[in-house]
């Protein structure tokens, strides 16, 4: 009987390559286990870990996993009714929490610097008959890359990722700290904060950015700068321009790979997007994209006469970005703590607009005339959005303004002040705003849309079902 990637095709030939090459270094003794790493739909890396001989196997045949692990949200609690009939889901195939089969993209794989002998591989998401898992979000942006494939050009990103990293005082283990989801850890400040960009800030936490430099240089991500945010405890990591998938797949393994980093020398890292500490600065997730001619390696986007910010192609994909902002919302900013970064004049944009380099403006046109490159940059993420969900609303809403030729109509210069449609304010707005999106409805597909608010609704449901500190400190005593 043939293998799983034999029978249904699921290589080029560039991967099958790839996979023979690791093969002969799993079979001279190079790693003691590889660990299959599938990111979920909140971008998060689940898998199992396969001792060596086994690995090897399981690159054509694939890894098994239980499809509960499609229907749970950030707690990890299971969501849909997975041994009702049906399961819950509006597609065949996962009652009674039946497998899906992860596989390996072998040109993903990695050695992990911080652990020994140990090799990485991301994998994609199928169906028992070969085909996609609907619910796998690396194939969504899978499908909008061939959409632009299919015009002739590739998609380019650079990140900007803030983050916090803590001193870990108490990991919160004892017997009464486990649950659903478990007690935080207590942590400590690395940085007091307040000083943005300050050399002797920087120093303090030189230990700490040596640490995350030597280990994220020696996994291979193209970082190209670390620097020290505003707020207690808070970092930045800028990376170089990459295309198609590898943005997304820089940056699952980039947060896994700090926590991973951190807490194995006594740190705590968050992506978290404003953290419960006092004088907390939120932080955000910055994408800078255009796109690429395949035919000659133009940059897409550059200006073709004088006055112009952007090419016609690139007005046109920033119209897009902007008439679809509300909707693709909550794939940039996926949690209830995302939406309390909206503060007066806190850099976080509050409406649909675009600006020639500003950064109040939530869609930021940089270079132009007599500049290497031009770019978009998009300020609305928060650091917590899964990558594929987040670039895919980016093609998918730019590949629409093109189809339309729209208008973004007039740089915007006073971002707090110019009417424009608000974005949303709560995560439930968001959710509303994304169902509501026929074009990302018609391009993700229906039914995954409603797959991700049922996931999102649930998370939402259990916050107010928690009495909050705030409550209790103004009605406990007050009635």
């Amino acid at each position: 009987m043939t293998r799983f990637v034999d029978r249904f095709g699921l290589w080029t030939d560039d991967q099958l390559k790839q996979a023979h090459d690791l093969v002969r270094r799993i079979d001279a003794g190079e790693f003691d286990v590889v660990r299959f790493a599938w990111p979920d739909q909140h971008g998060l890396l689940r898998g199992k870990t396969l001792v060596a001989s086994e690995a090897r196997a399981a690159l054509w045949e694939g890894v098994n996993l239980t499809s509960t692990l499609l229907a749970k949200d950030t707690s990890h609690k299971t969501v849909f009714p997975v041994f009702a009939t049906g399961g819950g889901f509006a597609i065949e195939g996962f009652q009674g929490g039946a497998d899906f089969t992860i596989v390996a993209d072998p040109s993903t794989f990695k050695v992990l610097p911080w652990t020994p002998r140990t090799g990485w591989v991301l994998c994609d998401a199928y169906m028992g008959d070969g085909s996609p898992c609907p619910y796998a979000t690396r194939q969504i942006l899978q499908g909008a890359l061939r959409q632009l494939d299919a015009l002739g050009l590739e998609f380019i990103a650079g990140l900007e990722v803030e983050f916090h990293v803590f001193k870990l005082e108490d990991e919160r283990m004892g017997l009464a700290d486990s649950g659903q989801p478990g007690e935080p850890p207590r942590v400590s400040l690395l940085s007091h904060g307040h000083q943005y960009l300050t050399e002797l800030r920087y120093d303090r936490v030189d230990s700490v950015m040596e640490l995350l430099r030597s280990q994220l240089i020696a996994l291979g991500l193209p970082l190209r700068s670390l620097e020290i945010e505003f707020g207690p405890s808070q970092f930045e990591l800028t990376f170089g321009p990459t295309s198609g998938l590898l943005p997304a797949d820089t940056m699952v393994l980039l947060r896994s790979a700090i926590k991973q980093i951190c807490q194995r020398h006594g740190y705590h890292a968050t992506f978290m997007c404003r953290p419960r500490i006092p004088n907390v600065m939120s932080s955000g997730w910055h994408l800078h994209q255009s796109l690429r001619r395949k035919s000659d390696g133009v940059n897409a986007f550059m200006p073709e006469a004088p006055g112009q910010d952007l090419s016609d192609l690139g007005l046109h994909y920033l119209g897009g970005l902007k008439e679809h902002a509300c909707g693709a919302a909550a794939l940039a900013s996926p949690t209830i703590n995302g939406y309390r970064r909206y503060r007066p004049f806190s850099l976080a944009p509050d409406r649909a607009i675009w600006a020639r380099d500003n950064r109040g403006a939530m869609l930021r046109v940089l270079g132009g005339p007599g500049q290497s490159a031009t770019r978009i940059e998009n300020r609305v993420g928060e650091p917590t959005a899964n990558p594929y969900l987040y670039l895919a609303s980016q093609l998918f809403s730019g590949l629409d303004g093109m189809r339309k030729e729209t208008n973004p109509g007039p740089s915007a210069d006073a971002p707090y002040e110019t009417p424009a449609e608000q974005l949303p304010r709560s995560l439930d707005e968001a959710l509303a705003c994304l169902r509501g999106n026929a074009m990302l409805n018609e391009q993700m597909g229906k039914s995954f849309i409603d797959y991700l608010c049922h996931i999102k609704q649930a998370e939402i449901a259990r916050f107010n079902l928690e009495v909050s500190e705030w409550e209790h400190r103004e009605y406990f005593d007050m009635f």
